[in-house]
C-alpha cells in the first residue's frame, strides 16, 4: 500500500508540472498576439475569412461546424487562398499533359456565311389553274382523268352540253346575214357574255350551224390536284370541275432555326441536293421567309423556288439546302471551347503559371467548327479547347468567380482604341486613296517636319483639296501604317 501511494504521488506531481508548463506557453502566445486579444491570429497562423461547404461553395458561414447541406464539416477559406482564387484556379501542368488538354488562341478570322438546312419539295402554289363551268349544262363525256394524273396544256377534261347557247347562236347567225356591222358586233358580244369561249364562236362562224357542246380543257400543264366532274352530271354555272397545279417550278420549304433567321435575305442563291439524285447540285432562289415560327421546333420556313425541267422533282422529296453567303470578319474560338450552361456561356482562360479562370462570353454565329465571340474575349488570349469541364468543375469547387463581360469589354475597348495625332501640312500629291503631305513635327511620335505618304480612311473626302493647298489633318498608326481619319482644308489667313 505504501509503494502504491508513493507512485500516485509521483504521477500527480508530473501532471501538475505539465499544467504549469502549458499555462506559461499560453501566456507567451497571448503576449505575441498583441495585448491578449485571442481573436487575432498569432504569427505564423493563417487568417480565416469564412467557412464553406465544398459542394456548395457560394454559401459562406462565419464559424466552423457541420454543413447544413451535406454530412460533412465546413472547410475554412484562408486569406491567402482567396488571393490566389482571384487570379483563378491552378491545375498541375503534369495533369493537363496526361489528360491531353488542348488549347486555342482567340483570333480574328472569317466565319463562313453558309447555312445548311433540311427541306421538302412542295407544289408551287402560285402556279395553279381552276377550271370552272361558264354556264349550266350536262356532262356528256369525260376523258378518264383522275386526281394525280399529269396532263399537258390544252388536255380535254369533259364535254358539256349547254342548251341555253343554241338559241343565242341561231340569233347571231341570223344577224350576220343582215350585213349590219353594229348589230353583228352586238350579237357576238352577247355570246361572249353568255360564257362561250372564243374558239367555239369561231367554229359557229365557220360552220354556219349552232354548236351547243363544248369541250372543257386544262389551261396549263401539270398535275390534277382535284377533279369534280363525272359522266351524266348536271352542272350549274361556276362549278369547279378541276384544279390543276403546274410543275414547271416547285417550292422547297426549308426549316431554319429562328436564331439564324436574321442571316437570310430574300433573293439570295441557294444550292440544293436531293436524296433522289445524289451527287447532283441544283440552284434555286430564296423567294420568301414565312412570317410564322413553328412553336414546337422553333424554326421558321424559308421558301425556295426551283426550276423543274422534265418534272423530275416531285412534291414530298427530301433534300438539303445551302444558303451561300459571303464571309465576314469575326473574333473566333473553337466551338468546343464554349461551355453552355443554359443561363450563360463560359470559356476557360489559360493564364501564366498554370492558372485558369472562367470568363463569361456572348456568342454569335457558328460555322466550320468555329464560334463567333461578340463580347467577353480579346484577340490573343488563350482558352481551353478540350477538357474544359474539368477546369470549370475545379473552379466551381474553389469558388472562383467568372470574369464578367464588362471587364473584358472595357479592356478590349481601351486596347483597341488607337491614339489620334494632329498636325498640319501642304499637299504634295494625291493618288487614289493616298495623299502625300509635307507636314509639321509630331512631338508625340518624335517625328520632325518631313514629307510622307498617308492612307486615307474610307469616310475621308477630298472635296476642295488640291495639290499645293494647306490642310489640317488627324491620323493614327493602326498596324504601323499612318492613316488619316479627318482632313480639312486650311483657309487663307489661318
Amino acid at each position: 500500500m505504501i509503494r502504491f501511494e508513493r507512485k500516485n504521488l509521483r504521477l500527480a506531481a508530473a501532471a501538475a508540472g505539465l499544467v504549469l508548463l502549458g499555462g506559461v506557453a499560453a501566456l507567451g502566445l497571448t503576449r505575441l498576439g498583441g495585448g491578449g486579444d485571442a481573436s487575432v491570429p498569432a504569427a505564423g497562423e493563417r487568417e480565416v475569412l469564412y467557412w464553406y461547404d465544398p459542394m456548395v461553395p457560394a454559401q459562406k458561414f462565419d464559424k466552423p461546424g457541420k454543413s447544413p447541406f451535406m454530412d460533412m464539416q465546413l472547410v475554412p477559406r484562408y486569406a491567402d487562398d482567396a488571393a490566389g482564387a482571384a487570379a483563378g484556379v491552378r491545375i498541375d501542368p503534369a495533369l493537363t499533359q496526361n489528360l491531353g488538354v488542348r488549347f486555342a488562341t482567340v483570333r480574328s478570322g472569317t466565319l463562313d456565311g453558309d447555312l445548311n438546312a433540311s427541306a421538302v419539295v412542295d407544289y408551287n402554289e402560285r402556279d395553279v389553274a381552276v377550271v370552272q363551268t361558264r354556264a349550266s349544262g350536262f356532262v356528256q363525256r369525260v376523258y378518264g382523268r383522275a386526281p394525280g394524273d399529269v396532263i399537258a396544256s390544252g388536255a380535254p377534261l369533259a364535254d358539256l352540253l349547254v342548251p341555253d347557247w343554241g338559241g343565242a347562236q341561231l340569233e347571231y347567225l341570223a344577224v350576220r346575214r343582215t350585213d349590219d356591222a353594229a348589230l353583228i358586233q352586238a350579237a357576238r358580244q352577247r355570246l361572249l357574255l353568255l360564257g362561250m369561249p372564243e374558239s367555239l364562236i369561231a367554229a359557229v362562224e365557220r360552220s354556219g350551224r349552232p354548236r351547243t357542246t363544248v369541250t372543257v380543257t386544262s389551261p396549263i400543264g401539270g398535275v390534277i390536284r382535284s377533279l369534280g366532274v363525272r359522266a351524266g352530271m348536271t352542272v350549274p354555272a361556276g362549278l369547279t370541275l378541276a384544279e390543276v397545279n403546274g410543275l414547271s417550278t416547285v417550292w422547297l420549304n426549308a426549316a431554319v432555326p429562328e436564331t439564324l433567321g436574321g442571316q437570310l435575305r430574300v433573293g439570295r442563291a441557294v444550292e440544293v441536293t436531293l436524296a433522289a439524285f445524289p451527287g447532283e447540285r441544283m440552284t434555286g432562289r430564296l423567294i420568301a421567309l414565312l412570317p410564322e415560327v413553328a412553336s414546337d421546333s422553333r424554326t421558321l420556313t424559308a421558301r425556295i423556288e426551283l426550276r423543274n425541267p422534265g418534272g423530275r422533282l416531285r412534291p414530298g422529296m427530301y433534300g438539303q439546302i445551302t444558303f451561300g453567303g459571303s464571309t465576314t470578319p469575326a473574333l473566333l474560338v473553337p466551338s468546343e471551347a464554349v461551355i453552355r450552361t443554359g443561363q450563360r456561356n463560359l470559356v476557360m482562360l489559360a493564364a501564366e503559371g498554370g492558372r485558369y479562370q472562367p470568363a463569361e462570353v456572348r456568342v454569335g454565329r457558328e460555322g466550320g467548327g468555329q464560334t463567333e465571340i461578340l463580347a467577353g474575349l480579346r484577340e490573343g488570349e488563350r482558352v481551353v479547347a478540350s477538357g474544359q469541364f474539368l477546369f470549370d468543375s475545379e473552379a466551381s469547387l474553389s469558388g472562383v468567380e467568372a470574369r464578367p463581360l464588362d471587364r473584358a469589354a472595357g479592356r478590349a475597348e481601351s486596347a483597341s482604341t488607337p491614339p489620334i495625332y494632329r498636325t498640319s501640312g501642304r499637299v504634295q500629291s494625291i493618288a487614289g486613296r493616298s495623299i502625300t503631305l509635307a507636314h509639321g513635327a509630331v512631338p508625340a511620335l518624335q517625328w520632325p517636319a518631313m514629307t510622307m505618304t498617308f492612307a486615307l480612311a474610307e469616310p475621308v473626302k477630298l472635296d476642295g483639296i488640291r495639290t499645293g493647298g494647306q490642310v489640317d489633318f488627324a491620323f493614327d498608326m493602326v498596324g504601323g501604317k499612318p492613316t488619316i481619319r479627318s482632313l480639312t482644308r486650311r483657309e487663307a489667313g489661318q
